[in-house]
């Protein structure tokens, strides 16, 4: 496995633990960030023996955003179209295309870039000290990140635009009921509770996760014609899969199935 500078990674069984290791800087994105989790999502991808990568923070912080030192005092000849294409468009393209589930424990503050980064995970388990905040608009910025497309998808587009308009920080029990984190735990235990779902995905069928995010990927602009035909033709690939053939087998023998991730 490569080594990271600015991550700590572990497996566990089929887990692979990533944690943003940056802490003195509440794990604030820069380039090398970015870099090193296409490098963890595309190791993932290549890897059988990983199935699922549960994503957290380091410290008091998810993640706050981008290291404004960065780009902060840059000339008007810097572009913010090739940083973000070469950095986070980058990051998020990565774990969208990974065809295993990503799950991100959002251990406190997680604004900005880091919002779009928690985002673009599949499931979100946020601490009940986590706190989002959008943070473009209070620096006269615009959502970058994939942040405008989530949310409007997420919790609507009225009540995203009253989120990212009016910049308040919201916790994890109302980030629930927007719509855009999955549950909320005591600080103690929420990480336990993230691992545990990560082991169940870790036993589960991996090439079928690895299509339904596909097919999730793809409802988001497709036809419903355009979506039953991808549903038909994955279902054929997955229904002639090693892990169909097993868990067929373990409905008629009233036992729990043993899946392989293939």
């Amino acid at each position: 496995m490569n080594t990271y500078e600015t991550l700590l990674v572990e497996q566990n069984g089929g887990v692979l633990e990533v944690t943003l290791n940056r802490p003195d800087k509440f794990n604030a994105l820069n380039t090398q960030v970015s870099d090193e989790l296409v490098a963890v999502c595309n190791h993932t991808a290549e890897d059988a023996s990983i199935r699922c990568i549960l994503l957290t923070g380091a410290g008091r912080g998810f993640c706050a955003g981008q290291d404004l030192a960065e780009v902060a005092g840059r000339g008007d000849d810097f572009s913010f179209i090739e940083h973000l294409d070469t950095a986070y468009n980058k990051m998020v393209r990565a774990m969208r295309t990974l065809e295993k589930p990503i799950i991100v424990a959002v251990n406190g503050a997680c604004a900005g870039a880091g919002l779009g980064l928690a985002l673009a995970g599949d499931i979100r388990y946020a601490s009940e000290k986590a706190k989002f905040l959008p943070a473009f608009i209070g620096i006269g910025l615009v959502p970058d990140t994939g942040v405008s497309y989530w949310l409007p998808r997420l919790m609507g587009i009225n009540r995203a635009a009253e989120f990212l308009f009016l910049n308040e920080r919201v916790s994890g029990d109302q980030a629930v009921a927007l719509g855009f984190a999955n549950k909320v735990f005591p600080h103690e235990t929420f990480l336990e509770e993230a691992r545990a779902l990560a082991q169940k995905f870790a036993v589960a069928p991996t090439l079928g996760l690895g299509l339904t995010k596909r097919l999730l990927n793809q409802s988001l602009t497709a036809t419903l014609d355009e979506q039953l035909d991808a549903e038909a033709q994955l279902q054929n690939v997955v229904g002639h899969s090693a892990d169909y053939r097993e868990g067929v087998a373990a409905f008629y023998e009233k036992r729990q199935p043993v899946f392989k991730g293939n």
